[in-house]
């Protein structure tokens, strides 16, 4: 015969476990929920209990208190209800019992009963109290279960950011190549666990290398994904003899049929020569680099717009000649515009004068005096993806 649902509960037919040491309890129960729709199971001792519970689920226990070992105290039935707290948390319990009394139910509730109904019941009140604490119960089941639906995502999340990161470093330059004459440090800092600036130092031949720093608009994975594309891209085409220039034309032009909209990417590359100490070099929209030599700052412009945008733009090709002593520093905006409390930036005049008072500090050192101060100045972590390097001529 089939069952129908008429208990107004919403979803499937609530099943109810039934655990009373007196048959003729369990009986007139069961007769009475399945009446009012439910489905019913009956048991009598404590073992049976949790027997049940662990074959199936249920939507609540309507249990005694007393059973075989004493009739009275409820110490039997106490004990149970924390095993049944220990198998579900959320599975309600309903003590219905002749022997009550103030500290038994206070007990009761303390270790998790839903309610407290005496011996001899009221059949429209328990069903009223049966009702309720099943849609309760229903209702904690599915916070729980999203609980640890969204856990699951979090970590998975977590998970394959860590991944990203991992992947992120190890596309960077782990170990910058060794050049005559030349020092060189970096500090690399995302906002995020991966981020969208950029470094590389490739050397060609003993006389020829590459230094390229590049910042993707955006932050996060998205920026990641972009710059990872740009890195293998501009890699493709980096030789010794491809002027700076002509490089950016090239990565602009492959970038532009695969960009998505209202991203870009700003690039600076350079070619170093270091026989004839010259560093030709092309800007695609990136913050000028700075040359510092004897306290005075140059800033090296020419190039072109930002890549990705601009299909058919051609790009200026820039030149200088190095001097022992000079400095070079190559930076990503979140550097200049890491901002304080009271939303001022860094700015590019702090980041000079730091440069101008430093001739006499090493690449390192310079390095760790600028992330110092810019630290300081926003007390805390940089709000955007921050890249600075330093290359110094030494001889």
């Amino acid at each position: 015969m089939e069952l129908i649902n008429t208990n107004n509960l919403p979803g499937p037919i609530p099943r109810t476990l039934i655990a009373d040491d007196q048959p003729d309890v369990v009986t007139a129960l069961r007769l009475l929920l399945r009446g009012a729709g439910f489905q019913t199971e009956g048991v009598n001792s404590p073992a049976a209990v949790l027997e049940a519970i662990k074959q199936q689920d249920f939507d609540l226990v309507l249990m005694d208190l007393n059973y075989a070992r004493d009739t009275t105290s409820g110490q039997e039935g106490l004990e149970l209800i924390t095993h049944i707290r220990a198998l579900d948390s959320t599975l309600p319990v309903v003590v219905l019992t002749a022997w009550g009394s103030v500290e038994l139910a206070v007990e009761a509730m303390h270790r998790g009963v839903r309610d407290f109904v005496l011996k001899p019941w009221d059949n429209r009140d328990l069903l009223k109290s049966l009702r309720t604490q099943i849609a309760l119960g229903r209702r904690r089941r599915q916070q729980r279960r999203l609980k640890a639906e969204r856990q699951t995502i979090h970590y998975k999340l977590q998970q394959e950011l860590t991944e990203s990161q991992e992947i992120q470093e190890a596309l960077l330059p782990k170990d910058l190549p060794q050049i005559d004459g030349i020092e060189i440090a970096v500090a690399w800092q995302p906002a995020r666990a991966v981020g969208g600036d950029y470094f590389d130092v490739l050397k060609f031949d003993d006389r020829h290398s590459a230094i390229c720093i590049a910042d993707a608009a955006g932050k996060g994975m998205p920026a990641a994904l972009l710059m990872s594309n740009v890195q293998a891209v501009l890699k493709s085409f980096a030789a010794a003899g491809v002027a700076p220039n002509e490089l950016c034309a090239q990565v602009n032009s492959v970038l532009c049929h695969n960009m998505v909209p209202h991203r870009f990417i700003s690039c600076f590359y350079a070619l170093l020569d270091t026989q004839t100490r010259k560093l030709s070099y092309a800007n695609a929209g990136h913050c000028p680099p700075m040359l510092v030599r004897r306290g005075t700052c140059m800033r090296m412009k020419e190039g072109g717009p930002v890549l990705g945008i601009f299909p058919d733009r051609g790009y200026l090709p820039g030149e200088i000649e190095l001097s022992s002593g000079d400095t070079l520093v190559f930076f990503t905006d979140g550097v200049t515009e890491a901002r304080d409390a009271a939303g001022d930036e860094f700015g590019e005049e702090r980041l000079q004068e730091l440069l101008t008072l430093g001739g006499e500090f090493s690449a390192r050192e310079l390095r760790d005096v600028i992330m110092a101060a810019v630290g300081e100045f926003s007390d805390g972590p940089v709000q955007d993806d921050a890249t600075l390097m330093i290359v110094k001529v030494i001889s």
